[in-house]
């Protein structure tokens, strides 16, 4: 794990805490999530820029697969 410091609203951290909420964790999750929503997008952008195309070699290779 890595230490990284980030401001939080002095509201929302009190409510937090009068909560008993684990920001620590809280925070984990969120980054998680906003990395998986990111590569998601990069993926769908990559795709966009070059689409998959049909292989001339496709039928060899699923014939050769089943070997």
């Amino acid at each position: 794990m890595t230490r990284t410091t980030f401001t939080l609203e002095t509201e929302l951290a009190d409510r937090a805490r009068s909560l008993g909420v684990n920001v620590s964790a809280a925070a984990r999750r969120g980054v998680a999530e906003a990395v998986r929503v990111a590569m998601a997008a990069y993926d769908r952008e990559a795709y966009q820029r070059m689409p998959e195309v049909v292989d001339a070699d496709w039928e060899d290779a699923e014939a050769w697969s089943e070997l």
